[in-house]
C-alpha cells in the first residue's frame, strides 16, 4: 500500500537553484536554452547486440539531424555553463510529447526512496509546469512509490531539466520522481511499473544523471564508457551492475536503469549517444572533472 508522508497537498514547488545552476531571469533563461539547443552532436548507435561507444565519443556540431519521437533520454544536471550544451544537444534531437516523466537521483538524502511529487505544479522562471494527475495516479500503483515532497524541495537534478522540456513543448505536464538507492531488482520493478503507466498515458521518460565525479578526465572517460556501453546495448540490469561493480560515480544510475527498463518494456530498439564531455572542457582543469552524457532511447 502506498504511503503518504505529508498528505496529498497541491502546493506548487518553488525553484531551488534558479539564478545559480541556470539564469533566474526569464528572458535570459529563454535565450540561453535556445542557444544551448542550437548545437547537437554526432550520434553513435547501438542496438541490443551492440558494444560500447567509442572512447572519447565527443561529437562535433551537426545541426542537420532532425528531431524525432523517443521513448526516453539521459541528460545531465550540472550548471548550464558546464553541462548545458550536452543537455541542449540531446533535447534538440527529441520531439517532446504532451507529457514527460522526469526521474532524478536524490542528492539531499531527504524523503522517501521513491518519492513522487503528489500534485499541483512546479514553478520555473519560464512559467508553471503542471503535474499530470492521471500519470501521477498511475505511478501510485507501484508499491515502491510514495507521495513525498521532502525529497524534491531542495533537489536540483529534476528542476534543471524543466526549461528544456518547456521550450521543446510549451504546456508540457510532468510526473516527478526522485530516487534514492534501489537494488537492481527494485529498479527493474519500478521500470515495469513506469512502462505500465505510460502505456495508458504516453510520455517521454527523462533520466537525469551526471557521470563520473571528481576523477581525472581519462579515468572518467574510461569508466563512463563502461556504463554508457551498457545503456547503448539496452542492458538495464547490466548498467546497474556495471556501475556498482566498477565503482563508477554516476549519480543517476538508478534513474537511468529505471528509464531503460521501462523503455525495454515499451519495445525499445536502439540507444544513441548524442554527446559526451566533462567539466574540464569548460574549466581547463582535467585533473578532477565531472562527466556529462546525453543519450536517446527509441
Amino acid at each position: 500500500m502506498n504511503r503518504t508522508r505529508e498528505g496529498r497537498t497541491h502546493r506548487d514547488r518553488t525553484p531551488a537553484v534558479a539564478g545559480r545552476f541556470y539564469p533566474g531571469e526569464p528572458d535570459q533563461l529563454a535565450l540561453d536554452v535556445a542557444a544551448l539547443m542550437g548545437t547537437s552532436g554526432t550520434s553513435w548507435t547501438s542496438g541490443a547486440a551492440g558494444t560500447s561507444a567509442p572512447p572519447g565519443a565527443t561529437g562535433p556540431e551537426d545541426r542537420a539531424v532532425p528531431a524525432s519521437p523517443a521513448l526516453g533520454l539521459l541528460a545531465p544536471h550540472a550548471g548550464y555553463v558546464y553541462s548545458g550544451a550536452v543537455a541542449g544537444a540531446t533535447y534538440a534531437r527529441v520531439v517532446v510529447p504532451e507529457r514527460a516523466v522526469v526521474l532524478c537521483p536524490n542528492h539531499t538524502g531527504l524523503g522517501a526512496r521513491v518519492a513522487l511529487w503528489p500534485g499541483g505544479g512546479w514553478a520555473t522562471p519560464l512559467g508553471r509546469v503542471p503535474i499530470d494527475p492521471e500519470l501521477t495516479a498511475a505511478l501510485r500503483a507501484c508499491p515502491l512509490v510514495e507521495d513525498d515532497r521532502a525529497a524534491h524541495l531542495h533537489e536540483h537534478a529534476l528542476e534543471v531539466q524543466l526549461p528544456f522540456l518547456m521550450t521543446r513543448r510549451p504546456g508540457v505536464a510532468i510526473a516527478a520522481l526522485c530516487l534514492g538507492p534501489l537494488s537492481a531488482g527494485e529498479a527493474l520493478e519500478l521500470g515495469r511499473a513506469l512502462a505500465a503507466a505510460v502505456r495508458a498515458h504516453p510520455a517521454l521518460l527523462v533520466a537525469s544523471s551526471d557521470m563520473s565525479h571528481y576523477v581525472g578526465a581519462e579515468e572518467a572517460r574510461e569508466k563512463d564508457m563502461l556504463a554508457l556501453g551498457r545503456l547503448l546495448a539496452l542492458d538495464a540490469r547490466g548498467l546497474h551492475d556495471t556501475v556498482r561493480r566498477e565503482d563508477i560515480s554516476m549519480c543517476g544510475f538508478v534513474p537511468a536503469t529505471v528509464m531503460l527498463a521501462a523503455a525495454l518494456e515499451l519495445s525499445a530498439r536502439e540507444a544513441v549517444l548524442v554527446r559526451y564531455s566533462n567539466s574540464g572542457d569548460v574549466t581547463g582543469d582535467r585533473r578532477s572533472v565531472v562527466g556529462y552524457a546525453g543519450a536517446i532511447v527509441r
